[in-house]
C-alpha cells in the first residue's frame, strides 16, 4: 500500500469533514476547499487530487505534494460461485488483511477486517493462528470499501473481517464516522455491524458514540467451556459483557445480535439451548447460529445439520428469534483469515 505507507506525507481517507476543513485552511487554502475535498474523498470516491476538477491546478500541485488521497486498490482476488468475493489488501505491514464482498438479491454487505491478525486466538479462528501483526489505520480499513470494484453496489458494511475491531477502537470508530458522518458518506448507522467478543473499554465507547448494530461473539453460554473455546472469557467474561449492554436499549432500529457457531456433541444440545434461553431471555436480541466449517490443525466438530435445525427450533419456540446463517464462499477459503493464510505460504 504505497501511499499510505508515506509516513511524510498526509492521508485524507480517514479524516473527518471538519478535519479536512482545518486542514486545508493551516495549509493555506480557502475554508471551502475543505467541504470540496470531503466531497471528492467520500462520496465521489476519487482516487487522486487530478480528478478533483473544482480545485485549481495550483491547490491540487500543492495538495499532491505533502498529502495523498489513500486509496490502494485489492492485490488479489476470488470468486466464489456463490457470487461472494474475497479481496486482499496490501498493508503497511507488508502482510494481507481480507474483505468480503457477499451479494444477496438488492442487498450486497462488505465485510472488513480491522487488524492485521488478531490478539485473542479463538480455537476456532484461522486469523487467530496468525497471531497479531498490526493495527489497521482508519485509512485501510475505509480503502476496504473505496477501492471495492463493487463498492457501489454495497448496502451494509459489517466489521466481522480479520482482527478485534474493538481492540482497534479509534481507528474503527473514525473509519464509522466518517461513513455515517452527513458531510462524509451518510451512510446509516443501521446499515453497519461490527462484531466482537465483548472487549473493554471499546465496547462501552462503541455504544456510546455510535447507534450502529452490534454483534457479540458468544459460542458457549457456560463460562467454563466458553473459556476453552475463547480465551477472552478470563480476562473480559461474558457476565460482564451481558452486563454492560444492559445499559443500553436495543428495542428501537439499534439491533443486538449474538453469534453463535455450532459445534457438534460440544454446544448444540438441549442443556445448551436452556442456559442460552435464561442468560438471554432479558435482552431484545437475535441469535445468529453459525455452521462450523473446519480449519487446519483444528479439531472441533461441525453439528450435524438435523441437529442444528433441532436447536434452531428450540431457541424460536422459547421466543428468541433465532436463525441459522447462509455459508457463503466455502470454495474461496471462506473461514476468516484462512486465504491470507494461504496467500502469504504461497
Amino acid at each position: 500500500m504505497e501511499e499510505i505507507e508515506r509516513k511524510e506525507v498526509k492521508v485524507l481517507l480517514g479524516m473527518l469533514p471538519e478535519e479536512l476543513a482545518e486542514w486545508a485552511i493551516a495549509l493555506g487554502l480557502p475554508r471551502y476547499a475543505g467541504r470540496q475535498l470531503s466531497d471528492w474523498i467520500y462520496k465521489k470516491k476519487v482516487v487522486s487530487f487530478d480528478e478533483m476538477t473544482n480545485l485549481s491546478l495550483k491547490h491540487r500541485a500543492l495538495l499532491s505534494s505533502c498529502a495523498v488521497v489513500g486509496r490502494a486498490a485489492p492485490i488479489a482476488s476470488f470468486a466464489s460461485k456463490d457470487g461472494t468475493k474475497k479481496y486482499l489488501f496490501s498493508t503497511s505491514t507488508e502482510k494481507p488483511i481480507e474483505a468480503v464482498f457477499i451479494p444477496d438479491g438488492e442487498r450486497a454487505t462488505l465485510c472488513v477486517s480491522s487488524q492485521v491478525g488478531c490478539k485473542m486466538n479463538c480455537l476456532f479462528c484461522m486469523t487467530g493462528k496468525q497471531g497479531f501483526n498490526g493495527q489497521l489505520s482508519e485509512a485501510e480499513i475505509l480503502n476496504q470499501l473505496f477501492s471495492l470494484p463493487e463498492r457501489e453496489r454495497i448496502t451494509n458494511i459489517v466489521y466481522m473481517g480479520m482482527g478485534e475491531p474493538l481492540d482497534n477502537v479509534n481507528a474503527v470508530l473514525r473509519s464509522i464516522h466518517c461513513l455515517t458522518h452527513k458531510n462524509g458518506c451518510a451512510m446509516s448507522p443501521k446499515r453497519i455491524t461490527l462484531s466482537s467478543v465483548g472487549v473493554e473499554p471499546g465496547l462501552t465507547r462503541f455504544l456510546k458514540e455510535t447507534t450502529c448494530n452490534l454483534a457479540i461473539s458468544l459460542h458457549s453460554p457456560i463460562s467454563k467451556e466458553r473459556l476453552s473455546l475463547m480465551p477472552i472469557e478470563k480476562a473480559m467474561p461474558l457476565e460482564k459483557t451481558l452486563k454492560t449492554l444492559r445499559e443500553y436499549d436495543f428495542s428501537g432500529q439499534r439491533r443486538l445480535t449474538f453469534e453463535y457457531i455450532v459445534f457438534g456433541g460440544l454446544n448444540d444440545d438441549r442443556i445448551h439451548a436452556r442456559a442460552l434461553i435464561e442468560l438471554l431471555n432479558s435482552f431484545d436480541c437475535h441469535i445468529n447460529l453459525i455452521r462450523y466449517h473446519k480449519i487446519p490443525m483444528v479439531d472441533l466438530p461441525s453439528s450435524e445439520e438435523k441437529q442444528l435445525l433441532k436447536f434452531c427450533d428450540f431457541l424460536n419456540q422459547a421466543g428468541i428469534p433465532t436463525t441459522i446463517r447462509a455459508s457463503r464462499g466455502e470454495d474461496i477459503a471462506a473461514a476468516c483469515g484462512m486465504l491470507s493464510s494461504l496467500y502469504k505460504r504461497g
